[in-house]
């Protein structure tokens, strides 16, 4: 078996890479296999004791850092790259590019976001970064496209693994009397929290009315340039809107059991996001695992997760339409049950069981050849 290595933000930071490369990491070294984590920072959490599991901290306050990074990869058979602009030291997370080219073991790098409009800077970057791994991973078909239409890749290096999702953990939580819709995740603009605000006052006719969870932290990003200015901006349209007694925000980072426990007490997950790049997206794959209808604005991932499946896909910016996609949920007889229904083929292949089989597959390959995997071929 192959000795992973990953580099990545990593807990106890809190965001969404983490969280995904502490999942990925965890099945693919499970089983007794050996690896270690190249824990990537901004810097200002470097103290304290060494998280288990964590090999070594580039820190991006340390010039030069993506030196050390390799070469502790490098004591491993493959790297595992978790790959998102603004994460790695240098413009557009450029020294990534440095440490690649450093290593003499596979890397497999993994793409959070491909962007359709990149600059010519980030276009540049990407095409070396693909250009330089052994293999290339998207989550979603649409990113893959994007890649291969709007880059100039290769397109035997690229292949697609979904997100993967843990099974439910934890009680079901108290009965709720009230429909309850839910969203959650760093909370920023771009979120569209205020459009399930105004949708939820276009709902104040339903006997009982709903009741709105808004869970999880501010975005450290948007605390260091704006504080908590988005969030009170929240505060203050739910009041404007006379929702404001409906609406109870959770400004904290759930633990996996309160998580699934709250996951599993709504009736609707929200995601009404502004965004039209985000082609991955790990709180849809959640919600979608549970068995939760979602509504969601038409994200690449919402597109191709939700369409003619668990969810409802409505405009962007459009309040009255995501209301009206919520109302059919909660009062259309059977619709609900129907949409939990097409989850279940989807849901199987998103466990991380599943999703991680597919990364030992495709490091398996690279270990034992070399050559890039073929386009479109799973792992």
């Amino acid at each position: 078996m192959p000795r992973y290595g990953f580099l990545s933000t990593h807990p106890p930071t809190r965001c969404g890479l983490a969280t995904f490369n502490a999942a990925l990491a965890a099945h693919l070294t499970g089983g007794g296999e050996p690896g270690g984590v190249v824990r990537v920072t901004d810097g200002t959490d470097d103290q304290g004791a060494t998280p288990t599991g964590v090999v070594h901290t580039w820190s991006a306050r340390t010039p030069g850092g993506w030196r050390e990074a390799a070469a502790a990869l490098n004591t491993y058979d493959i790297a595992v790259v978790q790959h998102e602009y603004g994460i790695y030291p240098g413009v557009d997370g450029r020294d990534l590019l440095p440490l690649l080219r450093r290593l003499d073991v596979p890397s497999i790098v993994v793409l959070h976001t491909v962007l359709r409009q990149p600059t010519p800077r980030q276009r540049s970057l990407l095409e070396q970064i693909v250009a330089e791994a052994a293999a290339v991973v998207t989550m979603t078909d649409t990113a893959r496209d994007r890649l291969l239409v709007g880059y100039a890749v290769d397109p035997t290096r690229v292949t697609v693994i979904p997100h993967g999702t843990a099974d439910p953990v934890g009680g079901s939580g108290p009965r709720r009397t009230r429909p309850h819709l839910l969203t959650w995740g760093l909370l920023g603009p771009g979120k569209g929290i205020e459009w399930s605000l105004r949708a939820l006052a276009r709902l104040q006719d339903l006997e009982p009315t709903p009741t709105f969870t808004v869970a999880g932290r501010t975005h450290p990003k948007v605390i260091e340039q704006q504080g908590e200015r988005y969030r009170a901006g929240l505060h203050q349209l739910g009041a404007q809107l006379g929702v404001a007694h409906t609406v109870d925000y959770q400004a904290v980072y759930h633990d996996s059991a309160t998580l699934g426990a709250l996951i599993r007490s709504a009736d609707v997950v929200l995601l009404p996001y502004d965004s039209r790049e985000q082609v991955t997206s790990g709180v849809l794959v959640e919600a979608v695992a549970a068995g939760i209808p979602v509504v969601a604005t038409p994200f690449p991932h919402a597109v191709e997760l939700l369409t003619g499946g668990p969810g409802l896909v409505v405009p962007y910016a459009d309040p009255t339409a995501l209301a009206t996609a919520v109302r059919r949920i909660l009062t259309e007889s059977g619709l609900a049950a129907r949409l939990a229904g097409r989850r279940r083929p989807v849901a199987a292949e998103l466990r991380w069981p599943a999703v991680a089989a597919r990364y030992a597959a495709l490091a398996d390959r690279l270990t034992a050849t070399g050559p890039p995997v073929v386009s479109g071929v799973s792992a």
